[in-house]
């Protein structure tokens, strides 16, 4: 039995662009424009469904949870887009964010046939990463309707955690099945049921806010700076430099110093130039603030 796909907001066709086949490419980037536009209007309206959602991350990060993005095809993909960035962003551990994909990484190049339809490999992924009650699991499904998805916000559910559902239907089933729905109407795609566009927009922009609310919220950020950020290679080493010279108002040489000194901990250097101490005391503040500068700072 086929799946019943009519009445999906996703699913239906855009009359601005009935005649697409026609258009010029000027004429085609432009319309494609005109409806991308349409979507942070949309995201706007559930925002207070986001935020929650942040604020859930934020509960299980604090007691040694993770954030778990479930999804499958474009809506995996950029879970584990999402997942990935975190640790070199934030610097943060592999692992505090995980992306799952239906069909596992080889997913995320190649499309693995029937894996978006099991319950069942949901809920093997969920375990082989021992979800816990401390977890907040996000499911990510544009037509809402994702078995995979389904049978890992149900697992997540009986294993007493937090669940969220992004979609991008109205009154989805992944909104029912989880605590929290954030059911984006962005209306119909350019080129018909092609979620990777207006939905997968949506849906990037969420996990960007999700993921950046809750690692700020955690004190991964002072002002607007990312202060723990990693220094992989030189553009990062030049980037930590530059942050230490904003948040301080230092010249270079004295910032790159603070860094050496703080054994390249950004937030640390940040702590000993503001608070005008040295490296031991910069990082006692910090743990004792659990990672805060603007509240180490404060400490006496």
């Amino acid at each position: 039995m086929g799946v019943d796909l009519k009445g999906m907001t996703t699913e239906t066709r855009n009359p601005r662009t009935m005649q697409l086949d026609q258009m010029s490419e000027l004429e085609i980037v432009t319309v494609m424009n005109e409806e991308d536009a349409r979507v942070p209007l949309a995201i706007a309206k559930c925002l207070p469904q986001i935020a929650q959602a942040a604020a859930w991350a934020v509960e299980a990060f604090e007691q040694g949870g993770r954030l778990f993005y479930m999804g499958a095809g474009t809506s995996g993909r950029l879970g584990v887009l999402d997942a990935a960035e975190c640790p070199p962003t934030f610097g943060v551990p592999q692992g505090m964010v995980v992306g799952l994909i239906a069909g596992g990484e080889k997913a995320f190049i190649v499309a693995v046939e029937g894996a978006e339809d099991s319950r069942e490999l949901a809920v093997q992924d969920l375990q082989s990463h021992h979800l816990t009650a401390k977890d907040f699991v996000v499911g990510i499904a544009a037509s809402g309707r994702t078995p995979y998805v389904l049978g890992g916000l149900d697992y997540a559910r009986s294993v007493g955690c937090h669940t969220a559902a992004i979609a991008c239907n109205p009154g989805s089933a992944v909104g029912k099945a989880a605590d929290l729905a954030i059911e984006v109407n962005c209306g119909p795609e350019v080129l018909t049921g092609s979620t990777r566009l207006k939905s997968g927009t949506a849906q990037k922009l969420i996990l960007n806010m999700i993921s950046t609310a809750s690692m700020v919220r955690i004190g991964k950020a002072y002002q607007n700076l990312m202060v723990d950020v990693m220094q992989t290679n030189e553009k990062l080493h030049t980037r930590a430099e530059n942050i230490v010279m904003d948040a301080t108002g230092v010249e270079r040489s004295v910032a790159r110093h603070a860094i050496d000194e703080a054994k390249g901990s950004v937030k640390t250097a940040i702590t000993m130039l503001l608070a005008d101490c040295d490296a031991a005391e910069a990082a006692r503040r910090l743990e004792a603030s659990h990672g805060h500068v603007r509240e180490a700072i404060r400490l006496g």
